[in-house]
């Protein structure tokens, strides 16, 4: 007999620091936002075209933080992605002559030649430059739901020192994300997972139902929970409170774990 023992929920934290110099051509910092794009941002969103074409009922739950929006929608940001993409696509015809004895390293420039080029495709020509919205359409079909955060990735048990900083945090978080998806968050990533009770009132003044928080947030909470990290608690403001799986984070964020991959 099949004994249903419970759900996996996959939360997925999208956040990058803002940086913009539009001061300067060739900003190295710059350079996070676009090598994220093309190795996170792009390869998720056909991921999750591939699961769609095949009518995989999946479910994803999705971070994306203000800085993060406001540099997707950023027009300099997207026209400096393009000239990053065509960069590389120059470098790599490059190396495809200069590797030409060497089939190892010619293929590895085949296949940057194609990603980049594929990256270049999808972006202007099916995205529209807009990823902002390809995250949206899948979670208006219902199978991602995206979530938001501080409005800076702020820490709230050090921003406390000020309880209006954490309710600004708040506020704008919600604020940037009915602007660009058109009505309120349910959830929320806290910054860095730090939780402070005091916000749970600002929490819930905002509409928020749910947190993500590190494991010891939850461990440590009184009373202790029964499940653990294995089941999300509630405060007594209501507000749900989910904790991050101990070993699934050790696999993704520690060092030393990484290393026996």
């Amino acid at each position: 007999m099949k004994t249903e023992k419970g759900y996996v929920s996959f939360i997925l934290h999208a956040h990058l620091p803002f940086i913009h110099h539009p001061e300067s051509e060739d900003y190295l910092e710059e350079e996070w936002l676009f090598e994220a794009i093309s190795e996170t941002y792009i390869p998720l969103l056909l991921n999750f075209k591939k699961l769609e074409e095949e009518n995989i009922d999946f479910r994803i739950t999705m971070s994306l933080t203000p800085p993060l929006i406001s540099m997707l929608d950023n027009k300099l940001l997207q026209k400096r992605y393009i000239k990053y993409l065509k960069k590389h696509i120059e470098l790599c015809k490059k190396e495809l002559i200069r590797t030409a004895n060497d089939k190892k390293l010619n293929d590895l420039s085949h296949y940057y030649l194609n990603r980049y080029s594929n990256d270049l495709y999808v972006f202007k020509d099916i995205y529209n430059c807009n990823l902002i919205n390809a995250f949206k359409y899948f979670q208006d079909i219902g199978v991602l739901e995206i979530i938001t955060c501080g409005a800076t990735h702020g820490y709230f048990p050090i921003l406390y020192v000020n309880e209006k900083t954490v309710k600004a945090q708040i506020a704008v978080g919600v604020q940037t994300y009915e602007k660009y998806f058109g009505k309120k968050p349910r959830g929320i990533w806290l910054p860095e997972c730090g939780y402070v009770p005091e916000a749970d009132k600002y929490l819930k003044e905002f509409g928020i139902e749910y947190i993500i928080t590190e494991s010891h947030g939850i461990l440590y909470a009184d009373p202790t929970p029964v499940y653990g990290t294995f089941a999300p608690i509630v405060s007594p403001e209501g507000v749900i409170a989910f904790g991050r799986d101990i070993e699934s984070s050790k696999q993704v964020w520690s060092s030393i774990s990484r290393l026996s991959w």
